[in-house]
């Protein structure tokens, strides 16, 4: 089964810095584009980064510069590094993906996310 998880959110002050990782399993995670999504409160989902097979990656306007995505193809994990961190950040964050599999076809995964606040 496909199964995607997010870890290392927390509180962090502005300013600060954290660490996202996603671990992926149940699929060829080297093959396929994968994406963070966040969800901030009252707010609908938001694509915040994506990078693709190749290592290309994209970002929305608001993160760049200070967010930076990538991958561990032999870890099977997705990270997101995010610095000079604001209070309009504060979302949960969760790892997505377009996973082909024999038995449900092409469909679109996303793990349980992980709070990140920022707040002082």
């Amino acid at each position: 089964d496909v199964q995607l998880q997010a870890s290392g959110g927390g509180l962090v002050q502005p300013g600060g810095s954290l660490r996202l990782s996603c671990a992926a399993s149940g699929f060829r995670f080297s093959s396929y584009a994968m994406s963070w999504l966040r969800q901030a409160p009252g707010k609908g989902l938001e694509t915040v980064a994506d990078i693709m097979n190749d290592g290309r990656t994209a970002y929305v306007d608001s993160v760049k510069g200070r967010f930076t995505i990538s991958r561990d193809n032999a870890k099977n994990t997705l990270y997101l590094q995010m610095n000079s961190l604001r209070p309009e950040d504060t979302a949960i964050y969760s790892c997505t993906g377009n996973i082909w599999t024999p038995t449900e076809g092409s469909v679109d995964y996303e793990g349980q996310g992980t709070q990140v606040t920022v707040s002082s």
